[in-house]
């Protein structure tokens, strides 16, 4: 992991390219809803590396293992624990895990859903930085941030490519720390 932030993408800054990259998919997953799509942006390699090392720069040294929400948390949270030289723990929808879990309902912007942590994935009092791509409603990292602590964990931080400032997230996640890259 870099000390220093990472280093511009054709001399932007790190929101401009998040920007650039970005996909905005109206009417998705259903009418009225206005999709951030950010696979793009993961799949140009030199703008993914700047995502990963952005967040990773601001819990330098705060985390023991980085969590990642199903799915597409599951792409910066790989990456940001190879480059951190951490574990990687994932947080998935229900069934998907084959040991003991932890079982959590949760509200999103369209929909409800569950998420699930292996109960024994790592020691108690560990720090977690939980990562994933959007902040909508804070739906889905405030059932990880309680899972993260019913197994034990304690949470470092969230730490999301785009937050969408209009959903409230961040007020959910009032208590924890929240570094989004960018927001709108």
């Amino acid at each position: 992991m870099k000390d220093a932030p990472a280093e511009p993408v054709n001399n932007e800054t790190i929101e401009q390219t998040i920007e650039r990259l970005g996909a905005v998919v109206p009417d998705y997953p259903k009418p009225g809803v206005v999709f951030r799509d950010l696979t793009p942006v993961f799949a140009d390699g030199e703008a993914f590396r700047a995502v990963v090392d952005s967040l990773l720069a601001e819990y330098k040294g705060r985390f023991d293992y980085v969590a990642g929400i199903e799915a597409r948390g599951f792409l910066l949270a790989a990456a940001a624990a190879y480059a951190a030289g951490k574990g990687v723990l994932t947080v998935r929808k229900p069934g998907k895990l084959p040991r003991d879990t932890y079982s959590e309902n949760y509200s999103m912007e369209y929909s409800e859903n569950t998420l699930e942590v292996h109960q024994d994935d790592f020691p108690a009092g560990s720090r977690i930085l939980i990562l994933d791509d959007v902040l909508a409603t804070g739906g889905t990292l405030g059932a990880t941030a309680r899972l993260i602590e019913q197994a034990g964990g304690i949470v470092a931080g969230f730490g999301v490519v785009l937050e969408l400032r209009d959903l409230g997230g961040r007020t959910a996640l009032h208590d924890y720390p929240v570094h989004a890259l960018a927001a709108y």
